[in-house]
């Protein structure tokens, strides 16, 4: 007798593999008639019962419907990452954004950035910032250093 080889055309998945799918609503001879496995009455039972979104709260008026809605969103913020006087004491001579990037003081993601006057500082440096704080730009002058503002157009390469 020949020993048959496996090949495509005889493969078979193993008994047990594959289940037939239930079939709900086809009658009472199914077994799964007259209420389709969804119980008796009430809100599961009927039609769009699986509809429920975030926040539903049985049909009770949501929390973030009932309360008032306040304030708003400028959407002409700036925003700016803020280094302190008191972190560029680190630096030698002059302070600029890509050293700032450098040190870790401030992301490499393109917002401005502002100088703020907490800390002390004894060096003499020239720091260039999108913008600093009263008290930041007098602590440097006090130092023997300069405080230089850049234009927001250095920040993103446009003229």
């Amino acid at each position: 007798m020949k020993k048959r080889l496996a090949d495509l055309a005889h493969l078979s998945p193993a008994p047990g593999a594959r289940k037939k799918r239930k079939r709900i609503g086809r009658g009472p001879g199914s077994g799964h008639g007259k209420t389709a496995t969804r119980g008796n009455k009430g809100q599961n039972s009927r039609s769009g019962s699986t509809a429920q979104y975030f926040g539903f709260e049985g049909g009770q008026m949501p929390l973030h419907r009932r309360l008032p809605k306040r304030g708003f969103t400028n959407i002409f913020r700036r925003e700016y990452a803020v280094v302190n006087v008191g972190d560029l004491g680190r630096f030698d001579v002059e302070v600029t954004l890509a050293g700032l990037i450098g040190a870790g003081l401030v992301r490499k993601n393109g917002t401005s950035v502002k100088i703020l006057g907490n800390g002390d500082l004894k060096k003499a440096l020239t720091v260039r910032a999108h913008q600093f704080s009263k008290s930041a730009a007098e602590k440097i002058v006090a130092a023997g250093g300069k405080a230089e503002i850049i234009s927001a157009e250095a920040k993103t390469g446009r003229s």
